[in-house]
């Protein structure tokens, strides 16, 4: 991290209202100044959404146009509206209201509940799949764990379209939308599961909004409350409305039109759950007077993953594409986008896990690079991969950071350490603040090195590291601060889920990641069949893939590397085909035209001379050829009878723990439970048998081989074979 760097991560607070205009650029600077009447921003990925919003509302704010309590903006995650509410308080604009459409609902219907209705709000039902399932039951569909989630999301898609259950069926056919059962079970699934809320008097999601809405339409006296303390709306990621949410903006607003939206019709990705873009692209139609901003200068990425961007799109075709934006990097060139062919996934896995130690190695942080797939089961084989290559790796929804436990204790030993001031022996020889932050964390495990491996030893002290880093920054940026000013700026962060960067390679889905930037990604998996995805059938939901692909790709700083598999597994078949939407982009895909040319770079062909090509791995009980990567590592198919030595398997279980609390390792980095279960039903007696066992390298047998064939002998491991019967 740069000193550059440090300085902007405590901005001091602008001392004028033009003073909060400094550093925009012309485009950011009109947002900043359009303080009345409806305002469109169409912002390019990268190109400073965030800090055009909320200039603007800190400008109206600072200048006196604006109250800061008459102000509500809107965002989708709860991430978003956090780092809203940090930019605003470190712009001098505290006060404004930053929510999320269910968290600004949910206050308004908690507080009007007791006049309207009278009592309590019902109880809300956090994980509502469980009252599906009981539905499903009550209605005598049987649902697998895939079928259950996927009925799930269709309640939702319904009731964020504002569809009854009768509805449901003809809903499903006018949209075109692929029910995962039959449409007629789905509204009788979906019809019992209202019945078991109502019965239950508990609510979801999706009837707070509902109930917002009821509310705002049936009480115009309750409405016109709401208006008099709201008067201007700011709405982020407006591509992402969902007619329910639209209807809410609605009624909030009333006949007036001070609204300003922001968004991106070539980032609408969430189209599954009720999203549109049509209330963006229709904007100008519903109100012609209306203010337009585009924002196409890219300060993220460098020209060369602009240019692959702008190609993607170049090809997009419908509504959304008319209204694409052509970005203009602000950065300087950097190294061209990285292709590369792999004969198969494993191969493709460990190729970028080994590319991810070279970038590690040459001074990229591990926090500052990014895996990304199309579905997370895509993620075993990377999360192999990079425990095998000794590389740490966070998966993206893991708890947030000031959740975590170590956090929240190194926040009460501060806390305390602050409190005790100069009486704390402990500081006795801390001269300055960051001292005093790494003795009082060394308590709860921080040391100077970081300990070995990537597993719970390492997340823990990699936590309480990032606490270290961000006093140290907090220190540069305020010369004069304590332990108690510290701790002030840690319970602010909190509240506004503003985290330090924990350092570890981040495994995510493409949806996932939308909203986050690395400077180095790897875009896996990009072959026909997963890019487009299989199930998307129709013209706009093969558009909406490219559009994922395109917000991939934008995640990129610098590094970018995109590659695909020729086959499932070792052995297997070639007969993949990397993504059509690579076409005229990648090297030797074919020219595109010169408005979509991809520019340079080239592919590689990945794991040459470095993987022994193996024939296809068939079940050793039936003989049938195998696909799964759990049924490959066990070497039979999963319905197959087990002849595993149950005894062995527990003692084998029990050396991993050791081994893995030794290391500071999770257990699945030595073996996971399918590798052990192989071991257990095969018993291997020399290097050859078990290097043959799937999930067994040449790391792992060279690190770990002695001591899996001498428990599989009956013998200790660590001592020699027939110790026992050797003279002192």
């Amino acid at each position: 991290m740069t000193a550059a760097t440090h300085s902007t991560l405590f901005p001091r607070v602008p001392e004028s209202a033009d003073a909060v205009l400094d550093g925009l650029d012309p485009e950011q600077r009109e947002v900043a100044l359009a303080l009345h009447g409806p305002v469109c921003v169409l912002a390019g990925a990268g190109t400073g959404k965030t800090r055009a919003i909320t200039h603007r509302i800190a400008y109206g704010v600072r200048a006196g146009i604006l109250q800061p309590g008459s102000i509500l903006a809107v965002t989708f995650t709860n991430r978003a509206a956090g780092e809203m509410r940090g930019r605003l308080r470190e712009l001098g604009a505290g006060g404004v209201q930053a929510r999320t459409f269910h968290s600004a609902a949910l206050r308004q219907l908690q507080y009007f509940w007791p006049k309207v209705v009278g009592g309590d709000l019902p109880r809300l039902l956090e994980r509502k799949i469980q009252l599906v399932a009981e539905s499903a039951a009550r209605c005598r569909v049987r649902l697998d764990r895939n079928e259950l989630r996927d009925v799930t999301g269709e309640i939702e898609w319904a009731k964020v379209t504002q569809t009854v259950p009768a509805d449901y069926p003809a809903a499903v056919a006018k949209s075109v939308r692929e029910a995962p059962r039959d449409p007629a079970e789905i509204g009788q699934i979906y019809a019992m599961y209202e019945q078991l809320k109502r019965d239950r008097s508990v609510i979801d999601f999706e009837d707070v909004l509902l109930l917002t809405v009821g509310i705002l339409q049936d009480r115009h006296d309750i409405a016109d409350q709401i208006r008099r303390q709201y008067q201007h709306f700011v709405v982020d990621e407006y591509q992402d409305v969902s007619p329910l949410q639209q209807r809410l903006l609605d009624l909030w607003l009333g006949d007036r039109d001070s609204l300003c939206v922001v968004g991106d019709a070539s980032q609408t990705i969430y189209s599954f759950t009720g999203a549109t873009p049509d209330h963006l692209l229709n904007f100008r139609t519903r109100h012609p007077d209306a203010t337009v901003v585009k924002l196409v200068r890219d300060y993220r990425s460098t020209p060369q993953v602009v240019h692959l961007a702008n190609g993607l799109l170049s090809q997009a075709r419908g509504r959304a594409a008319e209204h694409r934006l052509e970005l203009i990097s602000q950065r300087d060139p950097g190294p061209e986008p990285a292709y590369t062919e792999y004969a198969d996934e494993p191969a493709e896995a460990e190729g970028t896990a080994r590319r991810i130690r070279d970038l590690i190695a040459a001074g990229v942080p591990a926090g500052e690079i990014a895996v990304l797939y199309r579905i997370n089961a895509q993620s075993e084989v990377y999360e192999q991969a990079l425990a095998d290559a000794g590389v740490p790796y966070q998966l993206r929804g893991a708890e947030r950071f000031f959740e975590r436990q170590e956090v929240r204790e190194a926040g009460i030993a501060l806390r305390g350490a602050a409190r005790a001031g100069g009486n704390d022996s402990l500081l006795d020889d801390a001269d300055d603040l960051p001292s005093q932050v790494r003795a009082v964390l060394s308590t709860k495990g921080w040391t100077t090195e970081p300990p070995a491996g990537s597993g719970a030893v390492r997340d823990r002290w990699e936590s309480l590291a990032a606490l270290v880093r961000l006093a140290e920054d907090f220190a540069r940026a305020k010369p004069g601060a304590g332990l108690s000013d510290l701790v002030a700026e840690l319970d602010e962060r909190a509240a506004a889920q503003h985290a330090p960067t924990v350092q570890g390679v981040t495994l995510a889905s493409l949806h996932a990641a939308k909203g986050l930037e690395w400077d180095a990604v790897f875009l896996v998996g990009l072959t026909e069949g997963m890019m487009p995805i299989t199930y998307a059938k129709t013209d706009e939901q093969v558009e909406e893939e490219r559009r994922l692909l395109y917000v991939g790709v934008t995640r990129a700083r610098l590094h970018l590397s995109l590659s695909w598999a020729l086959s499932r597994s070792p052995g297997g078949r070639a007969s993949r085909r990397p993504t059509r939407f690579l076409k005229g982009l990648r090297p030797g895909s074919g020219a595109l035209g010169a408005a979509g040319a991809g520019g340079g770079g080239s592919v590689e062909r990945g794991g040459g001379g470095r993987r022994k090509r193996r024939g296809p791995v068939q079940c050793r009980v039936c003989g049938a050829t195998l696909t799964e990567a759990g049924e490959m590592k066990l070497m039979r198919c999963e319905d197959c009878p087990s002849d595993m030595d149950e005894a062995l398997y527990e003692r084998l279980r029990e050396w991993r723990s050791d081994q893995a609390k030794q290391l500071g390792q999770p257990a699945y980095c030595v073996f996971t439970d399918k590798t052990l279960m192989a071991i257990a039903e095969c018993v291997p007696s020399s290097d050859g048998e078990l290097a043959g066992i799937s999930g067994v390298g040449a790391r792992k047998l060279d690190r770990f081989g002695a001591d899996v064939l001498a428990i599989c002998a009956g013998e200790e491991p660590g001592e020699e074979p027939g110790g026992d019967d050797e003279e002192d």
